[in-house]
């Protein structure tokens, strides 16, 4: 137990060393994005798999733990890269040891690209990876568009007309997204991500066929 003890003593003195920080936070990033990435999947993948895939039981567990397993994976070394290119940064600008204004933009690029960007060795880009992407992509447009009518910084300076469009922007927007996405569902379904496609199929295309009671309250056809 006093061996113990003593190892867990040297361990926090030295994860506790302010020397040490800079790059312990690149080992706790990485972890954080692991099970942030676990923990987010993980339930995602059980409910789509298990309710819009067809196969075994065997076959949808071993679709939800490799989903799982890319996402957390993803997260944990884009988390490193950022982390590390962050720091190295940090120690190369004009005034070493202090971030400079673009780092995070530069950082951001480099994991983006390296581990978000890449495509398998069949060409392909995984659907996790699609969907990551996808998903900041479109918080960032949301960021942007905020940013661009705040009167300090963004293209509209006049408060009363920013607090107007700011009001206004968001009912024409979902009205705008479900309008073309519905739109592109039913012309051209194959360029809608495959996710959202199957539960836009079981909704609005399922639902126009049954024939009995059993099919039309209780499952589909």
């Amino acid at each position: 137990m006093a061996t113990v003890d003593a190892v867990k003593k040297a361990l926090e003195s030295v994860i506790l060393n302010p020397k040490y920080a800079d790059y312990l936070a690149i080992v706790k990033a990485a972890r954080n994005g692991a099970v942030y990435g676990a923990k987010v999947r993980f339930p995602h993948a059980l409910v789509m798999i298990f309710l819009f895939r067809s196969g075994t039981v065997r076959e949808k567990l071993s679709l939800i733990l490799r989903a799982t397993k890319t996402h957390a994976q993803n997260l944990a070394k884009y988390a490193t890269i950022y982390k590390m290119t962050m720091l190295a940064l940090k120690h190369m600008g004009s005034e070493p040891g202090k971030e400079g204004l673009y780092d995070t933009f530069f950082a951001g690029l480099l994991g983006g690209y390296l581990v978000f960007g890449r495509r398998s060795k069949r060409g392909h880009v995984s659907s996790v990876s699609k969907q990551i992407v996808i998903f900041v992509f479109a918080r960032v447009c949301l960021s942007l568009a905020e940013l661009s009518i705040k009167p300090a910084v963004g293209i509209i300076k006049d408060p009363a007309l920013s607090k107007r469009i700011g009001h206004d922007a968001w009912p024409v927007f979902a009205a705008l997204s479900w309008g073309s996405v519905m739109w592109l569902f039913r012309w051209y379904p194959d360029t809608v991500q495959s996710g959202l496609r199957s539960s836009m199929d079981y909704i609005y295309v399922q639902s126009d066929h049954w024939d009995s009671l059993r099919n039309f309250l209780v499952y589909n056809k």
